[in-house]
């Protein structure tokens, strides 16, 4: 019998035919992401479709970046032997980990390696800590400017954020008053991003003393971004939160930009704090690692290997920053339109431009009028028009050639 013409029964009873399957997929809510371009991705499209290749200040990927790697080192490092076996460890093998604690010995820092979890990136982190942290709906503190990842990471894991500004005043601070407004029951943790991205702002120790009492007196988590701790512009060593023993702090870091190698797919957790907080959650991470087992053996193995290569090319990068930087401010200091805002380490500058349109309207108009990619203000969730982020890790003669075209864009209207 064929559906929707008799009814089984037998009775000959006529029946409605069968409503059609339905062609769109029933997806959750946590992806309902506007998935259409935005008008800068389609200018950047149009422009490149056209044949041209934009100058590209936006640049974030040091192995695009004419950096010069030990390519024999890094690749034997990948070729160990002990790779053909498998040894599941949740936490990570002991080798990289005290390959990371090493690191931070280096730094004049200790960090035991038991208390180390290895995860495949710092996304891959954050998704365990928002794990381990939260229940669904509940809420995370982030600074803003920062970096727009958490969004998407935030939706995934059903996690409620909520901003906390970073002012600016002749450098970047927290703005503690707004900090504690937003505080509520469902806050579970603060992040930091030190130094923040694109700020370029370290935490300082006043602001670190600031944010272990409130965390004390709220019974809130640490979340720490250090990625770019090695990054300082003028050469000092800051102190990383992977020792803050006064709350339980989770410090991640990793690969990517330690040692300029994001391909690798290596990052860490450090959990640092009360010893009874320690171990809590040092064993709930390591569940929560068994459950994944994402980072793969090769990368384990070379992590020594691959730490050690940190120093050339950071020399590079710094070099390449600084050299950047002196650039950006001959040309500032030859015109009247434009400034930079302080920044003290990282990768970026964040150029300050007259209010004569949207960030994402002027950013076309460099795009489509000089030929030059920048990032608007608002991509980084700045709170206001009239700020540009720029890459300083972009080879030095491109560098030059597309802040000179910022300039005279500028300087025309």
């Amino acid at each position: 019998m064929q559906r929707g013409t008799r009814s089984e029964s037998g009775c000959g009873e006529e029946i409605s035919p069968a409503p059609p399957l339905s062609l769109t997929p029933m997806f959750s809510r946590r992806t309902d992401w506007k998935l259409a371009p935005n008008r800068f991705s389609m200018a950047i499209d149009e422009v490149r479709a056209a044949g041209l290749q934009p100058i590209d200040l936006t640049i974030s990927n040091p192995t695009r970046a004419g950096i010069s790697y030990n390519a024999s080192a890094i690749l034997n490092s990948l070729q160990s032997y002990q790779s053909l076996d498998y040894d599941p460890q949740p936490k990570g093998l002991g080798r990289a980990r005290e390959a990371v604690a090493e690191y931070y010995h280096s730094r004049r820092e200790q960090v035991d390696p038991e208390a180390l979890v290895l995860t495949s990136g710092t996304s891959e982190g954050y998704v365990y800590l928002f794990r381990l942290l939260t229940n669904p709906g509940e809420e995370i503190l982030v600074p803003k400017p920062s970096y727009p990842l958490f969004d998407f990471l935030a939706d995934l894991e059903d996690v409620k954020l909520v901003p906390y500004p970073l002012l600016y005043d002749h450098g970047w601070q927290i703005d503690f008053h707004s900090l504690e407004k937003v505080l509520g029951r469902a806050t579970r943790g603060i992040v930091l991003v030190n130094p923040n991205n694109p700020t370029g702002s370290y935490v300082n120790a006043f602001e670190r003393d600031r944010l272990n009492e409130i965390c004390r007196r709220h019974n809130l988590a640490l979340i720490v971004d250090e990625v770019f701790l090695d990054y300082s512009l003028d050469g000092s060593e800051h102190g990383s939160f992977a020792t803050n023993e006064a709350v339980i702090t989770f410090t991640l870091s990793g690969l990517s930009k330690i040692s300029a190698l994001p391909q690798m797919k290596l990052a860490w957790i450090a959990v640092s704090g009360p010893k009874d907080h320690v171990h809590s959650a040092i064993q709930r991470l390591e569940v929560i690692a068994d459950t994944y087992l994402s980072v793969s053996t090769p990368v384990q193995f070379a992590a020594p290997r691959l730490l050690d290569e940190r120093a050339a090319a950071q020399s590079q990068l710094g070099l390449r920053v600084r050299a950047n930087l002196e650039e950006l401010d001959r040309g500032l200091s030859q015109q009247k339109t434009c400034s930079r805002l302080a920044v003290q380490g990282g990768w970026y500058a964040i150029l300050r431009v007259p209010v004569t349109q949207s960030d994402e309207d002027l950013a076309i108009a460099l795009l489509r009028e000089k030929n030059v990619l920048v990032h608007p203000g608002h991509f980084y969730d700045f709170p206001q028009d009239g700020f540009l982020v720029l890459s300083l890790i972009a080879p030095e003669q491109e560098f030059r050639a597309g802040i000179q075209r910022v300039f005279d864009y500028h300087n025309a209207t």
